[in-house]
């Protein structure tokens, strides 16, 4: 996906990745959800109105380098979090179908904590959506709770930093797999979409049981900090790619496969309609 906030595509509105997540110019935001003739004096008058939003300013805008007419310049930028809190300070009509939207995204928050079964039924449909087989979606669901356990184990065992679980997942799926996380994806042709998203039926299969495995060795060998779980992470790991080298030389083809849902015909049918 081009950007999380789909409700913007189309609509001239300037971005830029920075910090592994998209920003948007703030004045583009406004000019198009008010048509106000000068969005800076809007965002002035806004923030006049709005004493927290004004408040929390320097958290919410980030000056950062944007294409113009006159070369690059620097302008206030907001990431998604940003622009839907600058959005609730917008008296617009324009403005009011995203508040409505956030109000039921919010909604919908509140009733899977409650009924956690409601996500896994919106994880689905969303899916469905896209155009994948329910038998995709249901590895694709289970390998989600494969992973949650080891991250939960990991959490446990002092390893709860995020970059610490991409570094020990790296090191897992290149045993498993033989090759990085980075070169599956440009094997795929995938740039930042989310790999797992279009793994085959067999990569998914194989990413859980490196997963599944390297869990259950960390309970066994009570492995404890990041370097005890990352010799785990490997063990486990090569406990999928030696399955994986077997299957191979059983059937002569390759599991890695540069096969993804990009390119699915009838995955952009649905996504279509």
């Amino acid at each position: 996906m081009e950007t999380k906030i789909a409700l913007f595509r189309g609509n001239g509105i300037r971005k830029t990745f920075h910090n592994d997540e998209w920003w948007f110019v703030i004045d583009d935001v406004v000019d198009v959800l008010t048509d106000s003739a000068d969005p800076s004096g809007y965002i002035k008058d806004m923030r006049l109105h709005d004493k927290e939003l004004s408040k929390g300013w320097g958290r919410i805008a980030t000056p950062l380098w944007i294409e113009t007419e006159d070369g690059k310049q620097k302008i206030d930028c907001a990431n998604t979090e940003g622009v839907f809190r600058i959005i609730q300070s917008i008296s617009s009509p324009k403005a009011e179908s995203i508040k409505r939207w956030l109000a039921r995204v919010g909604c919908e928050r509140v009733q899977e904590i409650e009924n956690p079964e409601l996500a896994t039924k919106r994880i689905r449909a969303l899916y469905r959506a896209k155009g994948y087989s329910d038998g995709w979606i249901e590895k694709r669901l289970h390998g989600i709770a494969v992973r949650e356990k080891l991250t939960d184990e990991w959490k446990k065992r002092d390893v709860k930093q995020e970059r610490e679980h991409e570094i020990l997942t790296a090191e897992i799926a290149e045993a498993a797999f033989g090759v990085t996380p980075g070169e599956h994806k440009q094997l795929k042709g995938l740039k930042r979409e989310n790999l797992r998203d279009h793994m085959t039926n067999l990569e998914l299969i194989f990413s859980m049981l490196g997963e599944a495995a390297t869990t259950e060795i960390i309970r066994v060998d009570d492995a404890k900090g990041f370097d005890e779980s990352k010799k785990a992470a490997r063990k486990g790991g090569e406990v999928a790619g030696t399955a994986r080298k077997d299957l191979e030389k059983k059937t002569g083809k390759r599991v890695v496969s540069p096969e993804n849902y990009l390119s699915e015909p009838e995955s952009r049918k649905r996504l279509k309609a």
